[in-house]
């Protein structure tokens, strides 16, 4: 993650935060006090919070650890050519 003082963040707001929104990557932004804190999307940081959602949900991980196993063994489901076709938006 890049770091950048809070001056520089001043006068460089708007490319930052395109920066920020176009890179997918947050910068640190610095400040004397010590008091940092972090420029990230909107769209990145829903991400983040989904992440942590399943991360924290030990039901939901075990689901997802049983259904890499199975993946693996090729005994999962397999999803039907209408089901992939209205995944995909066909």
């Amino acid at each position: 993650m890049d770091s950048i003082s809070v001056n520089k963040f001043r006068d460089n707001l708007k490319s930052v935060v395109e920066n920020v929104i176009n890179q997918h990557e947050p910068v640190k932004v610095t400040r004397r006090s010590g008091e940092d804190f972090v420029v990230i999307s909107a769209e990145d940081w829903e991400r983040e919070q989904e992440s942590l959602y399943v991360l924290q949900n030990k039901g939901l991980t075990q689901q997802i650890s049983e259904s890499i196993e199975t993946h693996a063994q090729g005994k999962g489901r397999q999803a039907t050519d209408g089901e992939l076709n209205e995944i995909l938006g066909l």
